[in-house]
């Protein structure tokens, strides 16, 4: 009997709304359709129209709760690169820092819900129990648990005091004296084994053929990591490599198993960057320029288009900027966040499936949907998806209003 499964777009299995559609015969997948945008909440609108710049960047961290040092990342080094601001060394130094406490957080977080999905709760919550370790550092630092308010156009708000050191090597000893056993409670249960080993799996040639970005690509065996192909912040001084699961397990299948691994050793990595960075982060400021009326004076005399690229837990995210001359908005803002570019793998990973495959093969790519959703249209109490060539009618539109 063939029939489809619809999950979602609200369902106890996704953290988030999007709508996947299984063809189903039997207890096997035999087709897939993803439809995203269920919600939309007008971010890009308020900073190109009601915020600006500086406030922008705080707006940007509500993109998204896990990754919010991720986007306020790129949009700064976005209009760095337009306004030709420099950022002092030492503030290079503490965003790298920053960037790994938020990797270090959101894997953990992932590997709770993984295990949740898997219907092994005891393991969810002894994940989360010890990544309140980083949360705890992060509150120390910053004074927030979650959206951190440290970015700022030319460096960064807080400085990583003498005092805060020895908690944050602490945080460090902590995570090497427990990854070992993390390890294996993940990667030899027997259970998790079975339902993770050859399940969903990404070969390299659909993970490039897809663009798929972040630990989803790299479990496949795409060696590629924006720290380590285009080196940003103080990452040029940390020989950033990107981590594959054949360096632990000697192989690379690309299935839920080995996203498993990648996220772990990714754990290990972060420690050791943060660690490394501690050790020889310089002296000096922390900004370039403290005032706020100066820094936008100068930001709104600038003029050209950037883009901002940062390895975030999930991948590779990238937020375009244009400004204008005399405008008090950033003139043009776009966000392309990683699970924009992982969702497509959800096909291929989920076909010949069971059922009951599917929320942990969509869990295995993290996905983020309150980052990805963009265009829906409410008009009248009726809903209308914009598709890929509605959003193509009106971008040759606008370009031809601009030209007049």
């Amino acid at each position: 009997m063939k029939y489809t499964v619809p999950i979602g777009p609200i369902h106890p299995a996704l953290k988030e709304p999007i709508l996947i559609s299984c063809s189903i015969s039997g207890e096997e997948i035999t087709d897939v359709d993803v439809t995203a945008s269920q919600n939309h909440r007008g971010i890009e609108w308020i900073g190109m129209n009601r915020n600006n710049p500086v406030q922008t960047i705080y707006i940007a961290e509500r993109i998204c709760g896990i990754c919010n040092l991720s986007h306020p990342a790129c949009l700064i080094m976005a209009v760095e690169e337009i306004a030709d601001i420099e950022v002092p060394e030492r503030a290079e130094y503490i965003r790298v820092i920053q960037s790994e406490f938020e990797r270090i957080h959101s894997h953990l977080l992932w590997a709770g819900v993984a295990a949740h999905e898997l219907g092994f709760d005891s393991l969810l919550h002894y994940t989360w129990m010890i990544r309140e370790k980083v949360m705890d550092i992060l509150e120390l630092v910053n004074g927030n648990r979650v959206t951190k308010a440290i970015m700022m156009y030319g460096g960064v708000r807080r400085d990583i005091k003498e005092e805060h050191v020895p908690k944050i090597r602490e945080m460090i000893k902590y995570y090497r004296d427990l990854l070992d056993k993390v390890a294996k409670l993940f990667l030899e249960d027997k259970t998790i084994k079975m339902r993770t080993r050859d399940i969903g799996i990404l070969t390299k040639e659909d993970a490039l053929k897809l663009e798929a970005v972040g630990p989803t690509a790299r479990a496949s065996g795409v060696k590629k990591d924006v720290r380590q192909d285009t080196p940003y912040f103080a990452y040029p001084d940390f020989d950033v490599k990107a981590i594959t699961p054949d360096m632990l397990t000697g192989e690379t299948v690309g299935d839920t198993y080995d996203r498993i691994v990648v996220r772990l050793l990714e754990v290990k990595q972060s420690v050791e960057i943060i660690e490394k960075a501690l050790d020889e982060m310089p002296s000096g400021d922390i900004i370039s320029e403290e005032k706020i009326p100066k820094l936008l004076a100068k930001i709104k005399k600038s003029e050209g288009e950037a883009m901002g690229r940062h390895e975030a837990p999930r991948g590779e995210d990238i937020h375009y900027v244009k400004l204008k001359k005399g405008y008090d908005s950033l003139y043009t803002w776009k966000v392309r966040a990683p699970t924009y570019s992982n969702i497509m793998s959800w096909k291929p990973m989920l076909m010949h499936h069971q059922i009951a495959d599917i929320p942990i093969v969509a869990a295995s790519i993290d996905p983020c949907v309150s980052c990805t959703n963009r265009a829906v249209v409410v008009e009248n109490n009726e809903k209308k998806m914009l598709t890929a060539e509605d959003l193509h009618n009106l971008s040759i539109k606008k370009t031809k209003e601009m030209m007049k």
